[in-house]
């Protein structure tokens, strides 16, 4: 039997460390739900680090239960003066939680102790009974527990690069044992901590006093012995100072703990909870890295009431007039994106009569492609945007779609965006299916059963479910008056979407293959005069050796350090670039090396062969304010920062020759619905006088006269602040986005409240109505539910807080572009124009010129009136040979 080792984990310390590693990527870790999640991600990382070093038995994370503590009943001013802690922090605390309950890891807190204290005790238990330990943290004051059974690792500079303390590390990095730390910390306080040890002795002193007197006691024992007047004045006077500092940097070994070595037992995750909670915080590297682990989830053995079906084939086709009332339809197509994936069969039914197949061309023949395309009859589908393009590629025409399951279950809980069918049934109550992971199984492992009951039972199932949740679901929508939302709004942009999707955008090959020539070039130049900046040449992509370069040969100041050298970051090369041209250049290098692989070669492997065009795929059901999301490839996320990404719009193309790419743009479209949903007078009045609003939210901001003029940078810093109100931004967040005070950053949102109270009262009325109702809408009653808002936990409560705010805004401009969206598709009924993407606020059409000057016309006006708000909205249209002339 192996022999247990034990690993325990100072959690707040890890967590903070984690924020702190990753804090100017915020903007690039959020999840869908807009939850930061930089320090969960940094946490995790770590995690796996440790458990791969350690090969734990028994697990433990600790906290700190509260700021009251023994040690602040001892010294007030213990850890006082700390600055507020940011709540892009405290709202990940939770989640930290979750994730490892999902891991299958332990967590404890105690009421005045500190997470110091409880591992402390534990690590104090496992030595009497002979158990290896580790812990983790990012606090050196836990070294003093270093033994020759305990180690202590703890992170230098992010999460990943680790020392490890052993009572030799100690030894000759101190210069005393790992018991004598206490000692040092009694002679010279801690900053950290705020509390103070004896005047003017800092760290070397300090160590050299214990290291010629032992301890604290031995000091005073020899005070005589002193020769060094001052120090002597300062050590007698506070002794008192230095046994306090001494005893509060103790860490208890005795602490009144109520858990033991044998609850700590470590089994492994918890693996379909933690792929759930991977899933919902967007960590997809981690998803990868289970999936080549070879990771296929837990199979749940079902007891299942047997079901029947009838094989469709030539012969019986004729019974399908028989369903002449309405049917519900599945096609069966097992990888996500539906423009490409293989489909491997159908089902077709009502009642108790399910007609299914494996093969797909019975679909084309007159009796069931009539039936299909028939308007007189209705369908009931599970995705009608998937079923829509799989069916367009067998050359059949959707029609008269009624019930959309997968549609209703996410506008009556947008928290759960499943599209499995049997899970998404499950959740609703239906149990009498299996999910495609059970019958088909996972990652490399997965494939359509050859047992043609097994399939034939699994499609029946499905059919069954979509009609069995058909009332419940409608029933549940029409209660929160929701079914104008479904029938008016998201199945009729269902519909718009999949034609869409269809048509697709035609893409140069021959400008991305010349782009991707001049990229190369000047990528060249660029690395000569890297090179010659450098004075020889090396690898640019090696983190190594580009560290070498910068901080040993050209000696540039040392930012951060990894566990395998210099960092090179973003974030460091940013700091160098003022003073060191050749990071500007690595940081140039990097961007445009960057969308030559991701843009440029990476559109060139999905353009369709066959009408050179990409297919994009729209996700309607995955975000939590109705925003659509684009995936194979992601339209939405062309880069329009730099000159080289725009380029990249030069590829987008109409699909003929004397035809236009033209472009309608929302202007400011959030900040328009909150000027609406808040009623604020003078938010209102500089829309309707057509103001620059952030110039006119600077001059409130900076209490400016109203005819004052703004600099360039004054306007960058309101918009900042206008479009950080939307989402709900805190002093912290604010200040990292555009490099001032936390206390400026205060200032600049309570004025903003001041000038615009219509604002401020909306924001804590919607917290009110959210935490009275258990949810929010927009203006077409799209519903979020908000679990946390009334939580116990600060944190999540905050979070909800947030999310109560911001919501009604993003999701009332999702619901307007999707309004616009059903709108256009009329118009163009009678036109040869086709409206071909939405990113974001923008819909971009191709069209032939003699239509231009009409749909100049006619999309402004259209998308003008989507919605009748309080101020007007505002539409910027453009166009030309190509999407990046139409900008």
């Amino acid at each position: 039997m192996a022999k247990d080792k034990l690993l325990l984990i100072d959690g707040n310390s890890v967590a903070f460390k984690a924020f702190f590693a990753l804090y100017n990527s915020l903007s690039r870790f959020t999840n869908e739900e807009g939850l930061h999640t930089n320090a969960i991600y940094g946490f995790n990382t770590m995690l796996e680090l440790m458990l791969n070093y350690v090969e734990p038995t028994k697990v433990l994370v600790a906290f700190d239960a509260g700021k009251t503590t023994f040690r602040t009943k001892m010294y007030s001013d213990y850890k006082a003066g700390r600055a507020k802690t940011p709540s892009e922090f405290s709202e990940q605390m939770p989640y930290i939680k979750d994730l490892l309950t999902s891991r299958g890891i332990k967590t404890y807190e105690l009421k005045d102790y500190e997470a110091d204290d409880i591992i402390g005790t534990l690590a104090h238990e496992a030595e009497e009974a002979g158990i290896q330990t580790t812990i983790v943290t990012g606090d050196r004051d836990l070294t003093q527990l270093t033994s020759d059974l305990t180690t202590v690792s703890v992170s230098k500079r992010g999460v990943t690069d680790v020392e490890h303390y052993t009572p030799e590390f100690v030894k000759e990095k101190l210069g005393i044992t790992p018991e004598q730390i206490i000692e040092m910390k009694g002679l010279q306080g801690d900053n950290s901590d705020n509390y103070p040890g004896v005047t003017k002795v800092g760290p070397k002193t300090a160590v050299s006093l214990i290291q010629q007197f032992g301890s604290i006691q031995g000091v005073y024992d020899h005070i005589d012995d002193i020769t060094a007047k001052k120090l002597k004045e300062h050590l007698i006077e506070d002794e008192d100072k230095a046994f306090r500092a001494r005893q509060l940097a103790t860490i208890k070994r005795d602490a009144p703990i109520k858990i033991g070595l044998e609850d700590l037992t470590y089994d492994g995750p918890v693996m379909e909870k933690l792929i759930d909670f991977y899933q919902k915080m967007n960590f997809q590297s981690f998803l990868n890295k289970l999936s080549d682990q070879g990771v296929t989830g837990t199979a749940v053995e079902v007891d299942l009431e047997d079901i029947s079906y009838t094989v469709l084939n030539e012969s019986n086709l004729d019974e399908i007039s028989d369903l002449s009332d309405g049917a519900a339809f599945y096609l069966e197509m097992p990888e996500d994106n539906y423009h490409t994936s293989p489909m491997t069969g159908f089902v077709i039914g009502s009642g108790n009569e399910w007609y299914v197949s494996r093969d797909v061309d019975l679909l084309t023949k007159s009796e069931l492609k009539s039936f299909l395309q028939n308007d007189q009859i209705t369908k009931d589908v599970f995705d009608l945007k998937r079923t829509y393009v799989g069916l367009n590629r067998l050359g059949v025409k959707l029609s008269s779609v009624d019930f959309d399951l997968l549609l209703c279950s996410y506008l009556l809980d947008t928290n759960d965006n499943n599209n499995d069918l049997g899970k998404l049934a499950k959740q609703h109550g239906y149990k009498e299916i299996e999910t495609d992971e059970e019958v088909y199984g996972k990652g490399a492992k997965r494939e359509v059963p050859l047992n043609d009951d097994i399939l034939y039972s699994h499609f029946a199932r499905k059919e069954k479910a979509i009609q069995k949740l058909k009332p419940q679901l409608y029933k549940e929508l029409q209660e929160n008056n929701q079914m104008d939302l479904y029938l008016d709004l998201e199945r009729p942009v269902a519909f718009v979407l999949a034609r869409m999707e269809i048509a697709g955008i035609k893409v140069d090959a021959d400008r991305l293959e010349s782009m991707k020539s001049v990229f190369k070039e000047k990528l060249s130049e660029i690395e000569l005069t890297i090179f010659q900046e450098a004075g020889e040449e090396f690898n640019i992509s090696s983190p190594k050796q580009l560290g070498k370069i910068l901080f040993e040969k050209l000696r540039l100041p040392i930012i951060k350090k990894t566990k395998t050298g210099y960092s090179t970051s973003v974030d460091v090369l940013e700091k160098l670039a003022a003073d060191a041209p050749i990071a500007e250049n690595i940081l140039r290098y990097r961007q445009i090396s960057k969308i030559q692989s991701t843009y440029v070669e990476g559109l060139l492997k999905v353009i369709h062969p066959e009408d050179q065009k990409v297919h994009t795929r729209y996700v309607q059901t995955l975000t939590q304010t109705g925003r659509l999301s684009s995936v194979d490839p992601n339209l939405q996320n062309i880069p329009v920062r730099s000159e080289e990404g725009r380029q990249i719009r030069q590829a987008f193309i109409p699909h003929t020759k004397g035809w236009q790419i033209f472009s309608s743009d929302y202007s400011q479209i959030e900040l328009r619905v909150l000027a609406h949903l808040t009623g604020d007078e003078n938010l209102q009045n500089a829309f309707k006088n057509g103001e620059d609003i952030h110039a006119s939210t600077a001059r409130r901001i900076f209490r400016l006269a109203p005819d004052a003029e703004v600099s360039s940078n004054m306007r960058r810093q309101a918009k900042a602040v206008n479009f950080g109100i939307v989402y709900g931004i805190s002093d912290f967040g604010l200040s990292q986005n555009i490099g001032i005070t936390r206390k400026q950053a205060k200032e600049f949102i309570d004025t903003y409240f001041n000038e615009y109270p219509g604002v401020k009262e909306y924001m804590d009325d919607i917290v009110k109505q959210a935490r009275d109702l258990g949810y929010v809408e927009t203006i077409l009653h799209r519903r979020r539910y908000l679990p946390d808002i009334n939580a116990r936990n600060f944190n999540q409560r905050s979070f909800a807080e947030r999310t109560a705010m911001n919501t009604p805004i993003q999701g009332s401009a999702a619901d307007i572009i999707k309004v616009a969206m059903i709108e256009m598709d009329k118009a163009l009924k009678n036109m040869e124009a086709t409206m071909l993407l939405q990113v974001h606020d923008e819909l971009i059409f191709e069209a032939p010129e003699s239509e231009i000057e009409t749909l100049s016309k006619l999309v402004p006006s259209i998308m003008d009136s989507a919605i009748s708000l309080a101020i007007p909205l505002k539409v910027e249209s453009h166009f030309g040979p190509t999407w990046y002339d139409a900008k």
